[in-house]
């Protein structure tokens, strides 16, 4: 079994921001097939559901479901600020490669 994904301190702060934990919901981080390298990253605020691996920090919560989980072990999911925009991100040790924006990968 690999290591689960883990969320960066400022990817909590955000949703705290976004007061995510106020309106019950959670980032929701999935992984589907599409996108222009095979595999797509899906970033959602969403209820929890059974069977969902929970992360924890600063009363906010960040899910992954059973089948993307194999796909995001060791993973980290951060909150990124730049010129261009801001959005969440994940540095996903799995990937062989990515496309050029990041929402999609391929293993």
């Amino acid at each position: 079994m690999s290591l689960p994904p883990r969320v960066t301190p400022r990817a909590f702060e955000r949703l705290s921001e976004i007061g995510a934990a106020e309106q019950g919901k959670a980032l929701r981080v999935a992984v589907e097939g599409g996108g222009c390298s095979g595999f797509q990253y899906q970033i959602e605020l969403d209820d929890p559901a059974e069977g969902d691996l929970v992360l924890e920090g600063e009363g906010e919560k960040v899910v992954v479901d059973e089948v993307s989980l194999p796909f995001l072990g060791g993973a980290v999911i951060d909150f990124s600020e730049e010129l261009v925009g801001s959005r969440f991100t994940i540095d996903n040790p799995n990937a062989a490669s990515s496309c050029g924006c990041g929402v999609s990968f391929s293993m």
